[in-house]
């Protein structure tokens, strides 16, 4: 799945060549995806202009000069630009075409996504409204987890990954700041020191902004806007490469299921 900076990614690659752009054509292919596409979706956006775009969490708010389109790239998603008669591929769902001659072609072979009308206050939407801080926002830090983590005995992994607490933090990025930080990912929340929580929080912010500079993580099914895959998983110290020596000390790197997710560890570095 598209984690944080994946969808970031995406964002910082469209916004220059859609902003302050008009849209002249709406096509629906299929609307069944995780959620339907609205049935008005071609009508409502249709003559409308693009202001910006903007990312919460791992989702995609197109601000429209009517209100906010809201897109989530699901399991297997992705958002590309394409010339508006170039023929469009087996599962680009929805078409969304700008007075540049360019169509925005949401690509979704899982229909995991999801394409919704936000309206004028998008924070406001059933999706949005409960979503935790940004962890590069100004309202996350070290003495924000520990106050969060008071009580919760669930692994502190489960908790950095928990979007009411934190947004974006998923299961690649959480193993690899948690290898940062020194932390076992499988400790209680609540057993995690708020000196720990501290060195966590600037973990957790250095992973992302590192993969959002070098475009993301390569996962099999994401793309950049322009159709090139991220490169940030040649850089990964501990996700995937479970059996395998850590470079830091030599020691095996550990993998487990929690929560129905794989989380890698060193059994020499993290406790």
């Amino acid at each position: 799945m598209p984690e944080l900076p994946e969808v970031e990614t995406t964002r910082n690659g469209l916004l220059p060549h859609l902003s302050g752009h008009q849209v002249v054509e709406v096509e629906v292919h299929n609307a069944r995806l995780r959620n339907p596409v609205p049935d008005d979706l071609a009508a409502r956006l249709r003559d409308s202009r693009l202001l910006t775009l903007r990312r919460r969490a791992k989702y995609l708010l197109f601000d429209f000069d009517i209100g906010t389109l809201i897109v989530h790239l699901g399991m297997s998603g992705s958002l590309r630009l394409d010339p508006r008669l170039q023929p469009r591929r087996k599962h680009d769902h929805v078409c969304i075409t700008f007075d540049t001659g360019m169509s925005l072609r949401l690509h979704d072979p899982r229909r995991f996504g999801l394409m919704v009308w936000g309206g004028q206050e998008p924070q406001n939407h059933a999706l949005l409204r409960r979503l935790g801080p940004e962890p590069l926002g100004d309202g996350f830090s070290g003495e924000y987890l520990h106050a969060r983590a008071k009580g919760r005995k669930a692994a502190v992994k489960v908790f950095i990954m928990d979007q009411q607490v934190c947004v974006g933090v998923g299961n690649i990025y959480a193993s690899e700041a948690l290898f940062r930080a020194g932390i076992h990912p499988l400790r209680a929340a609540q057993r995690v020191s708020a000196t720990r929580y501290d060195t966590l929080a600037k973990a957790i912010r250095e992973v992302l902004i590192q993969a959002i500079a070098v475009g993301g993580t390569t996962l099999r099914d994401f793309l950049h806007a322009d159709g090139s895959p991220g490169y940030f998983e040649q850089q990964l110290a501990v996700y995937g490469r479970a059996g395998e020596a850590c470079h830091a000390c030599g020691h095996s790197i550990h993998s487990q299921t929690v929560a129905q997710r794989n989380t890698f560890w060193c059994v020499h570095c993290q406790r």
